[in-house]
């Protein structure tokens, strides 16, 4: 039976979006809102994007945008108001037009997985909202990504609900 990796085992890729839950956050039994769980992971991947070359205002400088297309997320654990979190991003599989990210979000605080989501993203020209090809460059760079995270010890537990096509 698969299994998710340990939090030890995530602790191996970039951290991003490291902040205390918020007490904005807060649902009335003083948790993160489950509804605040998808926002902070993209809000992850994003930042795992820029070093791949999509900076936070790629629509303005190229006219490309990385839309969600899928989703598929499990909850494993609560975050309390105040835990420090932070998101961790692993790039499974790309198309000509399509990325395969798994997003992880981790309670520092209790050093345990919280909350892991699948996304499927596409690069989509943003006047015609129409998909094309990933830029050479960025192609490269999700490669060269895709590669390095292949070589964890690790695998990621995918859901099965979502893939490329």
């Amino acid at each position: 039976m698969s299994t998710q990796p340990s939090y030890d085992d995530l602790l191996a890729l970039p951290a991003y979006s490291a902040q205390p839950v918020p007490v904005a956050f807060e649902d009335i039994n003083g948790y993160l809102n489950v509804r605040h769980y998808l926002g902070i992971g993209s809000e992850g991947l994003d930042e795992s994007l820029v070093n791949l070359g999509i900076p936070f205002n790629w629509p303005l400088l190229s006219g490309l945008a990385c839309l969600s297309a899928e989703h598929h997320l499990t909850y494993l654990h609560e975050l309390k108001t105040g835990d420090a979190m932070s998101v961790r991003v692993r790039l499974v599989g790309r198309t000509e037009r399509a990325v395969h990210a798994v997003v992880y979000i981790l309670d520092d605080t209790n050093r345990q997985l919280t909350c892991v989501f699948e996304e499927i993203f596409l690069c989509v020209r943003v006047t015609e909202r129409r998909t094309e090809p990933w830029p050479a460059d960025i192609a490269a760079n999700f490669d060269a990504r895709i590669a390095e995270d292949a070589a964890y010890a690790w695998q990621p537990m995918l859901s099965g609900s979502l893939g490329l096509r």
